[in-house]
């Protein structure tokens, strides 16, 4: 199964930003998340349509986040990224004429938006900032110095 996993790449490249003093390029954040470049501006082209990035060209340019990371939560960038689906689970048939699918869709989809609410408000609770100060104590709690490479090795 293929899941999406722009927003997880989203808040890696944002977390990455917080730690550092200017505009990253999309060719270091690529580094930083071992992907393709191309991919990383696809992403981030998302993130300053909403507003929470912005883009800086020429010489010494790149992306720098354009909120203050208490004013960013992730349910901000889930929104950023298209609010794609959270489920890889749907129903069968969206219309369907017979009476038992319709049972099970409308007991699938009440569950299905109970939950989706839920996860949303928990998103909405956590902020730019916590995934920052997160960082900070794992760096701290392993001993590495600050540009070190962050990845388990």
């Amino acid at each position: 199964m293929n899941l999406d996993s722009r927003l997880s790449s989203a808040l890696h490249a944002l977390v990455h930003m917080a730690g550092r003093p200017g505009p990253v390029t999309s060719e270091e954040l690529g580094r930083c998340m071992q992907a393709n470049p191309v991919v990383v501006r696809r992403t981030m082209a998302g993130l300053r349509e909403a507003g929470l990035v912005r883009a800086e060209k020429g010489r010494g340019g790149g992306w720098s986040i354009d909120r203050d990371l208490p004013a960013i939560t992730v349910r901000d960038v889930h929104a950023a990224l298209g609010g794609p689906s959270v489920f890889a689970v749907g129903l069968r048939n969206r219309r369907p004429e017979c009476l038992v699918e319709q049972a099970v869709n409308g007991v699938l989809e009440g569950a299905f938006g109970e939950a989706e609410a839920l996860l949303m408000e928990r998103l909405g609770a956590v902020t730019l900032a916590r995934l920052a100060d997160d960082l900070q104590h794992r760096v701290r709690a392993r001993g590495r110095h600050e540009g070190a490479h962050l990845s388990s090795e």
